[in-house]
């Protein structure tokens, strides 16, 4: 399933070429100047380049102001609601549902789908006395901005050979969308909740993976995705530790660490291209690796131990994600007006 014999084509190379070398510089880059939250600079760019094949002016546009307004939402919400739940969960609810919307219609997929990741990261991190709020939200829009300008540095180096032919959105009924944008938003409310009344802060790899196990927007891909998660968790730990045994000793040497990441990087991208299923095992794999070195590599870290609980946590929140996503599915189609097919 991951490298099937269906031969790369030109473009396919350049384009797993411009997700290792924009994942790589990001990571290089956070860990020079000793940026704040790596994971950041590190799975922003694997993000763009990975879901996005062919970078244009609407897509930088959908990054930066899904950035820009999640931001501006976290610092606002969070600073007048933030110490009163009753208040901040209906609102939350009704940030993510709008952006399930857009998700849901298409044209602005991206837009909502790195609003969604956005939102959630920094409501997580946000809820946590120790950390800086204005710094959280300065830093996700410099990422983003980083991730864009990365995109556009690995497309002039690499651009694509031949030209490619955009897809073309399908067309969906209004119950089917009010269904998905429901869905979407109960579900990734409740991961809200769990993780405010938990003390979840170093989990997360398991919200990330609520969030993801969502963006098919149906029963059916979610339950499709859950599978090939687990299996892209496994190859990036797997892939993260054959890195650190390799290194051993010298597991703090950027010189070191950067052409094997790079590789690492490549070998998923390879996989995530040759899948050609948007998000799989192989890109389920590379923000596994970009997550376990971008945020858990630092001195006084235990790098192993931090693989091994990512295995465990995301195993949990694949189970919990699936459950919630089956019973509000089952829910919603009980009423015509949010029935899915």
């Amino acid at each position: 399933m991951l490298l099937n014999h269906i031969p790369l084509t030109a473009n396919d190379v350049r384009q797993c070429l411009r997700i290792a070398g924009g994942a790589t510089t990001g990571f290089l880059l956070s860990k020079l100047f000793g940026l704040n939250y790596g994971v950041f600079f590190t799975v922003f760019p694997m993000l763009l380049l990975g879901l996005v094949p062919r970078v244009s002016a609407h897509v930088i546009r959908q990054m930066l102001l899904s950035s820009l307004v999640s931001g501006l939402e976290v610092g606002l919400l969070g600073g007048l609601f933030g110490d009163q739940p009753g208040i901040m969960t209906p609102l939350v609810f009704v940030l993510f549902l709008y952006r399930f919307a857009a998700m849901s219609r298409g044209s602005l997929f991206l837009f909502g789908a790195s609003g969604v990741l956005n939102l959630s990261i920094m409501l997580h991190f946000s809820s946590y006395p120790q950390v800086d709020l204005n710094t959280l939200i300065v830093t996700n829009f410099g990422a983003t901005l980083l991730s864009v300008l990365l995109a556009l540095l690995m497309t002039v180096l690499w651009p694509d050979v031949t030209p490619r032919t955009p897809p073309k959105p399908g067309l969906k009924a209004p119950h089917r969308m009010r269904h998905e944008a429901l869905l979407g938003a109960g579900v990734a409310t409740l991961s809200y909740l769990v993780f405010q009344v938990l003390d979840l802060s170093d989990s997360l790899s398991a919200l990330a993976t609520t969030v993801l196990l969502l963006f098919p927007m149906h029963w059916n891909g979610a339950l499709g995705y859950a599978r090939k998660r687990a299996m892209g968790t496994v190859l990036g730990v797997t892939l993260g530790l054959l890195v650190q045994f390799i290194l051993y000793d010298w597991s703090g040497l950027l010189l070191l660490i950067v052409p094997l990441l790079w590789i690492g990087f490549m070998l998923c991208s390879l996989a995530h291209v040759k899948e050609a299923s948007g998000s799989g095992v192989g890109f389920g794999a590379m923000t596994t690796l970009g997550i376990l070195f971008g945020q858990y590599l630092a001195p006084g870290k235990d790098f192993i131990f931090s693989a091994f609980y990512r295995v465990g946590s995301i195993s949990v929140a694949i189970v919990a994600t699936l459950l919630a996503c089956y019973l509000l599915h089952k829910l919603l189609n009980s009423f015509e007006a949010t029935r899915f097919g």
